[in-house]
């Protein structure tokens, strides 16, 4: 079923700036951000509501000049979007083999290292800061995760959260506020 999901997969335009394509796809003439992902068994095409989200997200916020750690990166959708919007620096990490190994060769395709696609847990974060940290990850892993991610962040550092379903809120914001984080505001597309 992947490999009819993929050969049919279909372009994504995020507002007017910004085309997530397969490499079977023609470029799209002016568009800011020509992004070429090849799916494989990897989540982040920009197709589902959560990945969409965090990439407008980026396109209306963009990261100039700060570092960047996307975790659960899946294709790499978002390091690769975040990079080619003005940051200095991404750092993109998965649990998942077949993930890391697909972002990896998104980076190549998309002409970054891919040094920066890391294969593990939020415990590869160390101690290093991040200016933002993108997580589009499962209810779980966010709450399970989520002073991780409060403690990597610099000062006046932003955290992304997206994957989850609006009942989830509530849990995922007290657990946010529990980790020492203020709550900023909310976007929604579906449920």
């Amino acid at each position: 079923w992947n490999a009819v999901w993929e050969s049919q997969f279909e372009a994504v335009l995020i507002g007017a700036s910004c085309c997530i394509r397969a490499p079977f796809h023609t470029p799209m003439e002016g568009v800011l951000y020509d992004i070429v992902i090849e799916p494989k068994m990897s989540f982040g095409t920009g197709h589902h509501e959560t990945t969409f989200m965090m990439a407008e997200w980026i396109l209306d916020n963009p990261p100039l000049g700060k570092n960047l750690l996307d975790m659960g990166c899946g294709t790499g959708l978002l390091a690769i979007l975040a990079h080619k919007a003005g940051a200095s620096d991404v750092l993109a990490i998965d649990n998942n083999v077949h993930a890391w190994e697909n972002a990896r060769d998104n980076f190549r395709i998309n002409g970054l290292s891919d040094e920066a696609v890391l294969l593990g847990d939020a415990s590869l974060i160390g101690g290093k800061q991040f200016d933002l940290v993108l997580a589009n990850i499962i209810k779980g892993i966010l709450l399970h995760d989520m002073p991780v991610y409060a403690n990597a962040l610099s000062k006046n550092g932003e955290l992304l959260l997206s994957g989850f379903l609006i009942e989830d809120e509530p849990e995922i914001r007290q657990r946010a506020e529990q980790s020492g984080l203020s709550y900023i505001g909310r976007k929604q597309k579906g449920d």
